[in-house]
């Protein structure tokens, strides 16, 4: 299906990448230090928390700077406090980008998204000019390993989801929005954590884009990513596995 080939593209891009350790370490504290401080710091009773310890984990960060990030929120250790704000812009081809951040200071991203934009040749937008393409949904990851295809799509019915695409690259599930921490916990319990559990944008179609237009397009997505306070970058492009490879060499 055509989203799924597009999360595809993005996990493979993903992984041909260098990740600056420091870099997301800083950003995985700043969405710990949000989800406790916008709900309890009890991560059983808090779904956000418990996604952004569980995406902590996966990258191996200490146990003590994820408690760290969790006292900083209770006041227990002082820390900044941040605004979530979302960014929207069209890139090459007209292709859909939402840029969502936690930041202490909104002019400076805002200048600073602004500037990444322009030096791409793409363009920014008002809140709410490419989002309507978008669903905003619960979105899990489990490896391949967990289950096979049938399996694990039994249960995600079982669970409530609403959706299952499996692959080699493994199963990514999603849900209403409301229901993310009811069918994360049902999972939980039969396959271990899993890779990921968050809420995301989800795109109701994808764009194609050829060659050049991918080049800008990455090259816009890494300048965004590189930015401390953008935790992430989402787009509704699609690129054909021929120009990945190309790509990727």
């Amino acid at each position: 299906m055509a989203g799924h080939s597009q999360f595809k593209n993005i996990m493979h891009r993903k992984g041909a990448q260098d990740k600056k350790r420091s870099k997301l370490f800083t950003k995985l504290i700043r969405e710990i230090t949000v989800a406790a401080k916008n709900g309890l710091p009890d991560p059983a009773a808090n779904p956000r928390l418990r996604a952004a310890i569980q995406a902590a984990r996966v990258e191996n960060m200490p146990r003590d700077k994820i408690e760290g990030a969790i006292k900083k929120a209770t006041g227990e250790a002082g820390g900044d406090n941040y605004d979530e704000v979302r960014y929207e812009g069209y890139g090459p081809g007209g292709v859909a980008v939402i840029v969502d951040a936690l930041t202490d200071n909104r002019n400076r991203t805002a200048s600073e998204v602004r500037a990444a934009f322009t030096k791409t040749g793409c363009s920014m937008g008002e809140t709410g000019s490419v989002s309507f393409m978008f669903d905003r949904l619960g979105r899990i990851e489990y490896p391949a390993s967990v289950a096979s295809e049938e399996g694990m799509f039994e249960a995600v019915i079982e669970a409530g989801a609403d959706n299952c695409e499996s692959s080699a690259d493994g199963h990514v599930i999603t849900c209403a929005m409301e229901s993310l921490h009811e069918v994360s916990r049902a999972l939980e319990a039969k396959f271990g954590e899993p890779k990921s559990a968050k809420l995301a944008w989800i795109p109701k179609n994808t764009s194609p884009v050829d060659e050049e237009q991918a080049k800008a397009l990455f090259r816009l997505i890494d300048l965004l990513e590189d930015n401390d306070d953008v935790q992430e970058v989402t787009s509704n492009f699609e690129v054909s596995e021929e120009i990945m490879l190309r790509l990727n060499a």
